[in-house]
């Protein structure tokens, strides 16, 4: 092959080349057009499941309304059910001081309600006996979202009794504790109605609403584990006690036995005489 014969070859497979890349990059653009086509009937699809789901969980929340009444009915007749489950739930109890658990054992009753379109927020409303901390029979947060998607949050006005105010007290004693150990109680769970710095990150009305409403007896009936480890103890105790009873039979048993035999032994040295 001539020289002019082998440029001219070698042009044609780099112009052939080129071509094969023009038709893969079209190809790969056709490509990417048609899966932006079906990504916007998927997200459609999305939006349309969103919406019948949100549709079922309006009709659900409200044939559950007269069981959660019910409910309601029944754990009223039972003391100390709510702070017994808030004291048992091991995100809420990490947020109670002592004079909290005192003052939740005025609590009785606690209600969720989701509002009607269900994703615009809801509300959780705490119901008080008389007590000697505030005046309030109900304490309530509630939690939004506006039209442009932002979270807000607003509450009830803890009125106080005199000399009562567990938040500042709880910052008082803190403050003392802090000069003198390490250790310090968490803030008061009634700061929680005066916090509404991240609305759409409140863990303990999320924790409230998510975890505790739907089934709030599963906590209600979780074990004390002070009465579970002494119970353990006990029994350990007592399978000791068994053990050594157990050996000291034995002994005993031995004991018995060496007699046994020394009589034997002498009886015998008799029929020998």
């Amino acid at each position: 092959m001539s020289a002019s014969a082998a440029k001219v070859s070698k042009k044609e497979l780099n112009s052939n080349h080129d071509g094969a890349d023009e038709t893969s990059e079209k190809e790969q653009q056709e490509a990417i057009e048609h899966i932006d086509e079906v990504q916007n009937e998927i997200d459609r699809l999305n939006e349309q499941a969103s919406e019948e789901i949100l549709k079922v969980e309006q009709k659900y929340n409200k044939l559950r309304q007269p069981f959660f009444q019910k409910r309601s009915e029944l754990i009223a007749k039972i003391p100390n059910f709510w702070v017994t489950t808030f004291v048992n739930h091991p995100q809420v109890s990490a947020l109670l001081g002592e004079e909290d658990e005192e003052a939740l054992h005025y609590l009785s009753r606690v209600e969720v309600t989701e509002f009607e379109d269900i994703k615009s927020g809801y509300r959780i409303d705490f119901y008080f006996d008389e007590n000697p901390y505030f005046e309030n029979k109900v304490l309530s947060k509630e939690f939004h979202l506006n039209e442009s998607g932002d979270p807000s949050s607003k509450s009830t006005e803890i009125k106080w009794k005199s000399g009562k105010d567990l938040t500042k007290r709880s910052s008082q004693t803190q403050n003392k504790a802090g000069r003198k150990r390490q250790h310090e109680e968490p803030e008061s769970f009634f700061t929680w109605f005066t916090d509404h710095a991240d609305a759409g990150a409140d863990e303990l009305g999320e924790v409230i609403k998510d975890d505790i409403w739907p089934n709030p007896l599963q906590y209600y009936l979780v074990p004390d584990m002070d009465d579970e480890e002494g119970e353990g103890e006990e029994d350990e105790e007592d399978e000791e006690g068994l053990e050594d009873i157990d050996e000291e039979g034995d002994e005993d048993g031995e004991e018995e036995d060496d007699d046994d035999d020394a009589e034997d032994a002498e009886d015998d040295d008799g029929d020998d005489d």
